[in-house]
């Protein structure tokens, strides 16, 4: 199967790895990106943007990232944090006053980044017409009390995340999450990424195809179970493409989750923008937690708005100062600063596979064995 785009000659096995991912089936649609510092050295693409494999996937296809939306969320806050409108250490009601109640005087905005929070999920069931309506679902958070002491211990934050964020950056900046990352860090950087979709854009989309066969049974390890709440086949709407979902709505492709990513891997500039400092940029290997996560069941070293290598970790790297994440069905963005190196992958074939997803982790093993040639 044929792959488009560019690739540098010392990156060459990764063109490889991907295109036999396509050419096995593992892949119906997906694009790799690489960033070198700063700068782009590997844009492949290729496969279809459907299931019927009708519609090829092409430069500027898009799909939804789902939780690889998360880094872009904490990188909002970190500019904020730069610009010294955001202190990562005050307490959230510092920022959302009415938060402070039932015991989360105590949490502070690096718990929220890092999932330490306490606050996996809504005390009661949510649609996703519920998911929808900002202002109700951060009401409800605001009301709620931790399921554990802030701070001692991770515990992911599926949907939860992206609205605790979102409304902190919203009380800061007067504009909601969405409108700030387009403003503030897509444009600078000419990133084809949105934290909700236009409607003009909806004809790039390639619809996320949901994983085969039944999802695995649940990891004993798992303290605290959460909800899911929304499936693949609902994230094919208007109404899930226009709202700001920030732990889950991203779309994107790899060279704008890499574009955007990489500002970390280069001191926090691009070519286009100086959009952090290189203080800022490292803060994110300051450790929140590590230890086995209470809602995924696995072991994660949390930072600020990262999961950190780690001996233990889903995806580990044999330089230390590595941050990365993931989303659910296999999308990926790892963030190497000591190869100032970012990574990422996007599809649209899910797996139950999440961070461990082989199809990622051999792209990133062939981005390695590169650097050493």
């Amino acid at each position: 199967m044929a792959i488009q785009g560019s690739c540098n000659n010392q990156f060459s096995a990764v063109g490889e790895a991907f295109a036999d991912s396509l050419r096995s089936g593992a892949d119906v649609g997906a694009s790799v990106a690489i960033y070198l510092d700063g700068e782009p050295v590997v844009d492949l693409w290729g496969g279809y943007a459907d299931s019927e494999r009708t519609r090829p996937w092409q430069r500027d296809t898009i799909t939804n990232v789902w939780s690889t939306t998360k880094t872009m969320a904490a990188l909002c806050a970190l500019v904020l944090a730069d610009r010294g409108e955001l202190d990562l250490s005050a307490p959230v009601a510092k920022y959302w006053p009415g938060f402070g109640t039932g015991g989360k005087d105590r949490v502070e905005v690096r718990h929220l980044l890092s999932h330490t929070a306490g606050l996996p999920d809504w005390d009661q069931p949510m649609t996703l017409d519920d998911l929808c309506d900002w202002g109700k679902a951060t009401a409800l958070l605001a009301r709620q009390s931790p399921r554990w002491e802030p701070g001692t211990a991770s515990g992911y934050h599926r949907f939860t995340h992206g609205f605790l964020i979102g409304e902190v950056i919203r009380r800061v900046c007067r504009q909601s999450i969405g409108t700030f990352f387009a403003e503030q860090i897509a444009a600078p950087l000419d990133a084809d990424f949105h934290i909700g979709l236009a409607a003009e854009d909806d004809h790039r989309v390639s619809d996320v195809i949901p994983a085969p066969g039944p999802a695995p049974a649940a990891n004993p390890r798992v303290a605290i179970p959460v909800s899911g709440y929304v499936t693949a086949k609902e994230t094919w709407s208007a109404k899930w493409r226009r709202a700001e979902i920030p732990a889950a709505s991203g779309y994107g492709n790899a060279r704008s989750v890499a574009a955007v990513q990489s500002l970390l891997t280069s001191g926090g500039q691009t070519s286009r923008a100086r959009l952090l400092s290189e203080a800022t940029c490292r803060a994110v290997f300051d450790e929140q937690s590590h230890g086995t996560d209470l809602v995924l069941g696995i072991p994660l070293r949390f930072g600020v708005g990262y999961a950190l290598n780690a001996g233990d970790a889903p995806v580990s790297t044999t330089n230390p100062r590595t941050c990365y994440w993931g989303g659910r069905g296999g999308s990926l963005v790892v963030n190497d600063f000591d190869a100032r190196m970012t990574i990422a992958y996007v599809m649209n074939q899910m797996t139950h596979l999440g961070l461990t997803d082989p199809r990622g982790h051999k792209l990133l093993q062939a981005a390695y064995k590169a650097l050493t040639r």
